[in-house]
């Protein structure tokens, strides 16, 4: 059923231009996405409501857009060019290559499955008197599966943090992991691969040098944040935002824009007085949870995933998972940095990264609490949330796209009823009164259902029609996407009408 739902996802959002296969007429470049005119809208109301979130209700945030190309050596500053690899294994069979710790998450996954529905039978075996702690404390099915993930969990961060790619194989081996296209085990040693796309720079081939397309936004942030503090005055604490590509040579990439090569982040960097990291860790875990909360995409949808293996720059990290079509995955992560980043630039680049503290009298290399959201994941997880097929009372179907109103490609159609007797003359008046507030559709073709049918699957929030009684009385049709409903609405009351429903300021006071 999830794979289904998955399927019809993507086939939507093809048919409605939210997103296309790069280059599709010569057959496509993998891990690679264009965004539709439906698409771009939604993407850009996504990273509005983040920046705003972020930016305009903070007083101590600030904004920053750097440049993709860096110089190589913050690269080396940052441990990417050492550091930053995947384990991977091929299977023999094949030929598939696969990320060698995404192998045996994926088994880890498929244990806590059988644990849920073990649970499940216990819920239906003993209805109101069922105990859901005491069951998973002591049934010898739950506790003989939650041993096994214990184990292996423990040898994944072992292998992982000692580097010992013999053992990750060993794992998958002792666990009897088969290659998902051909069924075999045979695979081959794990080996490191690294990430980052490499490019020349230079008038000449013979004197280019190599750059690196950036892999992450965050360090174009930690590069200029003597920059930032001294042009804005700005007191620890504080904090860096920027939205932005990065690019990852994935070699697993899959799960349509969930994992691609080519992508965009919204990250933020919060610089923070060293002891009041963790304090501010706990904030920031709180404050992003509660904005994802705001969409209304469901509490349920989300879980927080405390970091089992830490990053060599962190002292505390988790994930922000969202309940995707193909399981709870990662959607943003929270990370205490420490001072590692501006600290190895400091050594790196021979200049002083350090914040003078008029209280204290003192001066200390800020630490750093980072928020990173992927805009391609968030993006997904809203369409993803937002796809229903309803069976209406007349047992018609029809398709529509729940999203949030403020976050809708289209906030409002305007249609006339016929094309004739001025009532499309009287439906563009009413569009150039609102077109500037919202992004707004006129249409006039096909019958007024077909046309209410194509703003649902797009998640058109509200569509005004016009007809003749319009012309006596200055009223409209006023129809809501989600119920249904519709209500007659004077002209004059539209404007504050539309901004209760379709303004994200409601949403962003909110968060306040």
């Amino acid at each position: 059923m999830q794979e289904e739902l998955f399927k019809n996802i993507i086939a939507h959002a093809k048919e409605y231009g939210f997103i296309f296969q790069s280059s599709e007429i010569y057959d496509g470049l993998s891990a690679v996405y264009d965004y539709g005119p439906n698409g771009i809208e939604l993407k850009n109301n996504i990273k509005n409501y983040w920046w705003d979130a972020m930016v305009k209700v903070h007083d101590n945030i600030v904004g920053l857009d750097t440049a993709i190309f860096m110089h190589p050596r913050v690269w080396d500053a940052s441990g990417h060019v050492a550091a930053f690899n995947d384990p991977l294994i091929d299977n023999k069979d094949s030929k598939k290559r696969y990320r060698a710790d995404v192998l045996l998450e994926e088994y880890i996954a498929r244990l806590e499955e059988r644990i849920e529905k073990e649970v499940k039978k216990g819920q239906k075996r003993f209805k109101d008197a069922f105990d859901e702690a005491q069951f998973r404390a002591t049934n010898p099915n739950v506790l003989r599966e939650q041993e096994k993930i214990d184990r292996v969990k423990d040898r994944i961060v072992e292998a992982l943090n000692t580097d010992n790619l013999k053992e990750l194989k060993q794992l998958i081996i002792e666990c009897e992991i088969a290659c998902p296209i051909s069924g075999s085990r045979d695979w081959t040693d794990v080996r490191q691969f690294n990430l980052m796309f490499s490019t020349q720079m230079g008038s000449t081939h013979e004197g280019a040098s190599q750059i690196f397309l950036r892999p992450e936004t965050a360090q174009g942030i930690f590069v200029n944040f003597l920059n930032v503090q001294k042009s804005t005055r700005m007191k620890v604490p504080f904090g860096i935002a920027q939205t932005g590509k990065a690019f990852r040579n994935e070699i697993v990439a899959r799960q349509f824009i969930f994992r691609m090569r080519e992508f965009e982040q919204m990250e933020m960097q919060y610089f923070v007085q060293p002891g009041k990291e963790m304090e501010w860790y706990e904030h920031w875990k709180q404050a992003r949870m509660d904005w994802h909360q705001s969409l209304g995409l469901g509490e349920n949808m989300y879980r927080f995933k405390d970091h089992e293996k830490l990053a060599h720059y962190a002292n505390a990290a988790c994930d922000i998972e969202f309940q995707f079509p193909f399981g709870f995955k990662e959607l943003e992560g929270i990370h205490s940095r420490t001072d590692y980043d501006l600290a190895r630039h400091e050594e790196y680049s021979g200049r002083r990264m350090r914040y003078f503290d008029p209280e204290t009298n003192e001066s200390y290399v800020p630490y750093v609490v980072e928020t990173s959201i992927g805009t391609d994941r968030m993006f997904l997880a809203v369409l993803s949330a937002a796809l229903k097929e309803e069976t209406l009372e007349n047992g018609e179907k029809r398709t529509v796209l729940s999203l949030p109103p403020f976050l809708a490609p289209i906030g409002l159609a305007v249609f006339p009823l016929i094309k004739k007797d001025g009532l499309p003359e009287k439906a563009q008046e009413i569009l150039q009164n609102v077109r500037l507030d919202y992004n707004c559709l006129y249409d006039e073709k096909d019958s007024i259902g077909r046309r209410y049918r194509r703003m649902d699957a797009i998640g058109t929030p509200y569509c005004i029609t016009v007809d003749h009684q319009t012309l006596e009385d200055n009223t409209v049709t006023l129809r809501d996407r989600d119920t249904m409903v519709q209500e007659r609405i004077s002209i004059e009351k539209l404007p504050e009408l539309l901004d209760k429903k379709l303004n994200k300021k409601h949403w962003l006071q909110k968060l306040q």
